[in-house]
Order: structure tokens, then C-alpha cells, then sequence
């Protein structure tokens, strides 16, 4: 039976842990996430949710918690944004080290300083090294979908590594959406029992994890690591063509493309601006200009090939970043430029929506214009602009 109901992001992701049975999860507020474990408390309380729910001190002690409740072999949960994932940050790598699938909704919000609660990616995106697989979203029933689908990827013996379910500050968190709710005999038909791959925490039968490891093997579980990472990216598609073929959504894999077969240009972009930019491509099409979209979903595994076979057909492409690596430019722009490399074209970078910054139709629209007068002369108007910015050079 499915059931639709109109609700936030924070309640989509909420609702997906507890459809996926975690048993423990760690909490600490944090705006805008707040509302995510304020939900799964009132599920718990309600006698909806079997979990074991940890009220802790910081970021840093949830996850703390939550790896030693994975590394016990249980399934777990959490969810944070901005300075707490920042807080979390010495702990991540060790979920990952140690080979922990711990799924966390991350409601991407600005860092400080100045002080902003609304809508940013320069959180996540120096956690990109810290082993985690990483998804963004663009509309609520996707993160609804993909906490499930997180659970599978993470926890299939190929990966064995933390995934993040990011969801734009507002924008989805607090914005409600039509969302049809996953009924539990569906989802656990598609997230099974949680069966550790490893060795895990049992004073019935003594284990060590974590240990101190010397320069002797160092490396090979750096490689491990790097080659679970890898593997992940044949598991996301067979996830999510599984998920596809039982709930009739197909959220597109690693990366979403839109109109990119016969197209020109195409913009890359993550999160909500994505559906902007959906729209103002089906503007742009009317009027007879070959334009495409490529929403890149996973940002972690990077979808490398998918990205050069499109870049190798197109005479300009363009990457959107609501994030910026002072002095070099938008993460996104970089990792593309590093991808296509060796390709000749146009490469052009737009920076925007940083604090919340509305990214409007116009805006995108502006960016798809700077593309194709890209693509007529083989050379870009500039590498990087900074869209709507007041004092900067449009």
C-alpha cells in the first residue's frame, strides 16, 4: 500500500531510518537538522521505532556512539549539518577505517564565520577524503529514498563503508513536499537483516577493531579502502535499478542527465539547483537552443566516466558549486576539470547560492547564455563568476 503525505525533508530522512529498522541512533540538535532525531524520538516513543536512542553531548560523541554501536554490529543512524559535522570530523575516517556502513543525513548549511544557518555545501565538502560515499538530493522523496538505499549500499559486503544522505538547509528540510511513504513490508523487502561482514564487538566471542596498525600495513588498508570506494560505484547503480524495478523511481544512479544526448552545453550541478536548472532547460529547448542538464548525484564516489562520455560529445560544459575552495574555485568545477582532463573545451565554472542565496531561473539562464557563446567561440568569457554577487564582474 502506498501512503502519500505532504512533509519535510527532515521528516522524509526520519521516516526512511526508521522504514530501514536502525536500532541505535546518536543525537544532537543542530539547525536545521534538529527535527530529523526530534522525529525519530516521537517514532520511538510512539512505539513505531525499535531503537535504542542516545542522547549525547556533542557531534563528536554521536558519532563516536554510533560507530561503537555498528562496530557491535548493529544497524545505526544519525544526522547532523554545518559546525557539528565539522565537530564530527575526527571521527569520520574512523567509521570509514574501520570498514563501518553508519548511514547520516547531512542538512547541508553554511560554515562559519559569519554566522548562517541556510543553505551551503562548504560542509560536506571537506569530508570528501574522509572515506564516506556521499549522495546529494534534490526533492524530498529522494531523501526518503535514498536513507534506504543507503543501507543497502553501505552494508554490501563490496563496500562496508559510512554513507552521507545530504539534503539542501531549508529549502528541503523545512519545505514540505508530496512524498510517498515506503510501508514496512516493502522496505524490508528491499533493505534486508543487517548481517555484519566483519568482526564485531562481542564479549561472547573477543575481537579487536581498531587496533594499532604500524607502518607494515598502512598502506594496504589505505588500499582497501580506496578499492571499497571504487567498487561502491557498480553497487549504487545495481541499487538503484533494484530500487527501480520494486517502487517504479529511478532517482538515475550516479549521475541524473537530462537532454544531454543531442546537447551542446550542459550544466553540472548538485542539490536543489538542479531542479531549477530542469526547468529553465525545458525553457531554453522551446525556443530551439540544444542545451542539457547533468544532475550529479554521488559526489563521492565521483562519476569520472560518466562525466568524460558526456564532456567528450559537447562543445562547452558548465559546473554550478553552492561551495567554494578559497583561491581555486567551486569543488565541483575542480573534480570535473581533473576529469576531463586532456578534452578541448570550454570548462566554465559559476559559483552561487552560498548563505542561501536564492539561485533563480534568470540566474540559470544567465549561466546557459555564458555556455553557449562559450560553445560558438571555443573559449570561455572567464573561468570562474560569481553569480549575482554585488561588485563582481557578471
Amino acid at each position: 500500500m502506498v501512503v502519500s503525505k505532504i512533509c519535510t525533508g527532515n521528516y522524509a530522512a526520519a521516516y526512511g531510518s526508521m522504514r530501514s529498522r536502525a536500532r541505535t541512533v546518536a543525537a544532537y540538535p543542530i539547525t536545521p537538522q534538529t527535527f530529523i532525531v526530534e522525529h525519530i524520538s516521537e517514532f520511538i516513543n510512539n512505539g513505531e521505532m525499535d531503537c535504542e536512542y542516545i542522547e549525547v553531548e556533542s557531534e563528536h560523541s554521536a558519532m563516536s556512539a554510533c560507530v561503537s554501536a555498528s562496530a557491535s554490529g548493529v544497524r545505526t543512524f544519525t544526522a547532523t549539518s554545518s559546525q557539528g559535522l565539522a565537530l564530527m570530523h575526527e571521527i569520520l575516517p574512523i567509521a570509514s577505517g574501520m570498514r563501518l556502513p553508519v548511514v547520516m543525513a547531512v542538512v547541508n548549511r553554511a560554515i562559519a564565520a559569519p554566522i548562517n544557518i541556510w543553505v551551503e555545501h562548504n560542509d560536506i565538502m571537506p569530508e570528501r577524503d574522509s572515506g564516506w560515499i556521499q549522495v546529494f538530493c534534490d526533492n524530498n522523496q529522494e531523501v526518503q529514498d535514498m536513507v534506504l538505499q543507503a543501507y543497502r549500499i553501505a552494508e554490501d559486503k563490496r563496500v562496508s563503508l559510512p554513507m552521507a544522505v545530504c539534503l539542501d538547509a531549508f529549502i528541503l528540510s523545512h519545505t514540505v513536499e508530496p512524498v510517498h511513504l515506503i510501508d514496512q513490508d516493502a522496505a524490508d523487502k528491499f533493505v534486508p537483516q543487517y548481517k555484519p561482514t566483519g568482526p564485531i564487538l562481542d564479549p561472547d566471542d573477543v575481537a579487536a577493531v581498531g587496533v594499532f596498525t604500524p607502518p607494515d600495513y598502512m598502506m594496504e588498508c589505505r588500499w582497501q579502502t580506496d578499492k571499497a570506494m571504487r567498487d561502491a560505484v557498480a553497487v549504487i547503480k545495481e541499487v538503484n535499478d533494484t530500487f527501480a524495478k520494486q517502487f517504479g523511481r529511478d532517482h538515475g544512479g550516479m549521475i541524473d542527465p537530462y537532454l544531454v544526448d543531442d546537447a551542446e552545453v550542459v550544466l553540472i550541478t548538485m542539490g536543489t539547483a538542479s531542479s531549477t536548472a530542469h526547468e529553465v532547460v525545458d525553457d531554453l529547448r522551446a525556443e530551439g537552443k540544444k542545451v542539457g542538464l547533468v544532475k550529479l548525484r554521488f559526489w563521492r564516489p565521483y562519476p569520472t566516466d560518466d562525466l568524460r562520455k558526456i564532456a567528450e560529445k559537447v562543445k562547452a560544459v558548465g559546473v554550478f558549486d553552492r561551495a567554494v575552495s578559497y583561491g581555486v574555485g567551486g569543488p565541483s568545477f575542480v573534480e570535473f576539470k581533473s576529469a576531463a582532463f586532456g578534452l578541448n573545451l570550454p570548462v566554465m565554472n559559476f559559483i552561487g547560492g552560498l548563505g542561501g542565496r536564492d539561485v533563480s531561473l534568470q540566474d540559470v539562464r544567465f549561466m546557459y547564455e555564458q555556455l553557449l557563446e562559450a560553445a560558438k567561440t571555443g573559449k570561455a568569457k572567464r573561468d570562474i563568476t560569481w553569480i549575482g554577487t554585488r561588485g563582481v564582474e557578471q
